[in-house]
């Protein structure tokens, strides 16, 4: 429950004082975006399962997200940052679909 108060009051402040993204940052937003959402699911899929444990979950949430603009960093040094950015997306796409289908399977048995 907490965690859901703190991601309503997250979007609340968002919302209210509407920051800005440096322009240099703003390809890798959707990209750390994307990861989070995949530890979210992932986190919310083990406490369903039983198995949550809080440490790794941030480890994993936090790993996700730099992995995920490091992979993009480089592929914008390389010049394939589209490129790897859509594969990042892929991946982390598939796991929180699959995520989801683990929860939903879990809470409506179906």
């Amino acid at each position: 429950m907490i965690a859901v108060l703190a991601l309503l009051a997250g979007v609340l402040l968002g919302i209210v004082f509407e920051p800005a993204v440096p322009p240099e940052l703003v390809p890798y937003l959707p990209i750390a975006v994307v990861a989070a959402l995949d530890a979210v699911f992932g986190g919310v899929r083990a406490k369903l399962d039983g198995i949550f444990d809080d440490k790794q979950f941030v480890v994993s949430f936090i790993s996700n997200v730099l992995v995920s603009a490091l992979i993009v960093y480089v592929g914008d040094q390389l010049g394939v940052g589209g490129q790897l950015s859509t594969g990042v997306v892929v991946v982390l796409g598939v796991r929180i679909f699959g995520n989801v289908a683990a929860i939903r399977r879990h809470l409506f048995r179906a």
